[in-house]
C-alpha cells in the first residue's frame, strides 16, 4: 500500500538513500532541502525508475519554515522523516551559533508545528550518537547523554526538547542514531570516499590522530532498510540504533582501502593532530532495532568498501572536478 512521505533534508546522503528505497517501495515523496538539488551522483534517487513520484521543494530551516509547514498541511503526508542538522563535528566549534540556531532553534519550531497536525502518523528524527560522548562497551539507548562538542550538544538538546513533546503531547517521534554510515554518493570530504579520491588521484590523506578512533562502519542501504522500519514499527518515543558487529579503527578502514586499492599505506596517509573533543569510539548495541524492527544489517564493510569504490571508478571524473572538502553554510 502506497503511502504519502516528507523528507526534511533531502540533498543529505542518508536521506537521498531513503528516497530511493521509498520509491522502490511504490512510495509517494516530497523531499525538501535548502539546496538545489545535487548532481545524479549524489542524488541516487534521480536514477530510480519510479522517480516520477518524488518532488522536491527548495526551502531552508532556518529561512523558510511557513512554506515547509504550509506544504507538509497541503500534502499531508503520513510520515514525516527530518535528516536536516549541521552536521559537522570539527566545524561545529568555529560557528557554534549556526549549530544551535539549525540543530535547536529551527527543529524546535518545526516540531511545534508538527505536533498540530493530526494527520500525521509518526514523525521519525534522525539523530546521532555523537549524544553519548565517547563511551566504552556497546550501549544500548538508555546511555545517559555526554555531548563534548557544540554538534553533539545541539543534537542532544534537540533530542530533550522531542522527549518533552513526546511527554507532554504525546507527539509521535521516534529516534535513530546509526553508527559510521558509509557507501556510495557520500560527500567527498567523508572518510571513505576521501581516502579513495586521495588515493586515486596522488593527494595525500590528512590522517587525524593516525586513524585511533574506533568506530563501526554501516552501509547505507541498510540504513536506508532501518529507517524505513522504524517508520511503520518504531515504537513512538524509543530511539534505534543502527550499527554492526564489526569495530574498527579509521586507520584500518584507511589501510583496508589501500589493500584493495593496491596502494602502500605509508605513501596515501599523512598523520596530523587529532580534533578537538573527538570522541575515541561510539560503539552502539543494536538489540532494539533488531527486536523492535526486525531488521538486519546484510552488507559488511568489505562488500561496501567494494560497492564505494565501485561508484567512484564509475564516477571519478565528475567527481573530480566537484569540490573535495567540506563547505559551510550558515
Amino acid at each position: 500500500m502506497s503511502d504519502r512521505f516528507v523528507v526534511i533534508g533531502s540533498n543529505c546522503f542518508s536521506a537521498a538513500h531513503f528516497v530511493d528505497h521509498l520509491l522502490d517501495k511504490g512510495h509517494e515523496v516530497i523531499g525538501m532541502s535548502r539546496s538545489h538539488e545535487p548532481p545524479a551522483t549524489f542524488a541516487v534517487y534521480k536514477k530510480n525508475p519510479k522517480i516520477q513520484n518524488f518532488k522536491f521543494v527548495q526551502a531552508d530551516l532556518n529561512k523558510n519554515l511557513g512554506e515547509i509547514v504550509s506544504v507538509i498541511n497541503e500534502v499531508k503526508p503520513v510520515y514525516v522523516v527530518n535528516f536536516a542538522a549541521q552536521s559537522m563535528v570539527a566545524e561545529s566549534w568555529l560557528y557554534p551559533e549556526h549549530w544551535f540556531e539549525t540543530n535547536v532553534v529551527a527543529n524546535v519550531k518545526l516540531h511545534d508545528q508538527l505536533r498540530k497536525m493530526p494527520f500525521l502518523k509518526k514523525y521519525v528524527h534522525i539523530s546521532t550518537p555523537e549524544v553519548y560522548g565517547s563511551c566504552e562497551g556497546d550501549i544500548d539507548e538508555s546511555k545517559a547523554f555526554n555531548p563534548s562538542t557544540p554538534y553533539a550538544v545541539s543534537r542532544a538538546a534537540a533530542d530533550m526538547s522531542l522527549m518533552s513533546f513526546f511527554k507532554n503531547y504525546n507527539f509521535p517521534v521516534a529516534f535513530t542514531r546509526a553508527a559510521n554510515v558509509f557507501g556510495p554518493g557520500q560527500q567527498l570530504y567523508r572518510i571513505v570516499p576521501r581516502t579513495i579520491m586521495c588515493i586515486k588521484s596522488g593527494e595525500k590523506l590528512k590522517l587525524h590522530g593516525g586513524g585511533k578512533s574506533v568506530r563501526s562502519f554501516i552501509h547505507i542501504k541498510d540504513v536506508a532498510d532501518a529507517t524505513y522500519r522504524a517508520c511503520h514499527s518504531g515504537v513512538v518515543g524509543n530511539a534505534y540504533h543502527l550499527s554492526t558487529r564489526e569495530q574498527v579503527s579509521i586507520r584500518e578502514v584507511v589501510s583496508m582501502l589501500c589493500e584493495l586499492l593496491d596502494k602502500p599505506f605509508e605513501s596515501v596517509v599523512d598523520v596530523v593532530e587529532d580534533r578537538p573533543g573527538k570522541d575515541a569510539a561510539y560503539l552502539l548495541d543494536s538489540g532494539k532495532a533488531l527486536k523492535h524492527l526486525g531488521w538486519q544489517p546484510t552488507i559488511n564493510l568489505a562488500q561496501g568498501l567494494k560497492s564505494t569504490i565501485d561508484w567512484i571508478d564509475a564516477d571519478y571524473q565528475e567527481l573530480l572536478s566537484l569540490p573535495q572538502d567540506y563547505i559551510h553554510k550558515p
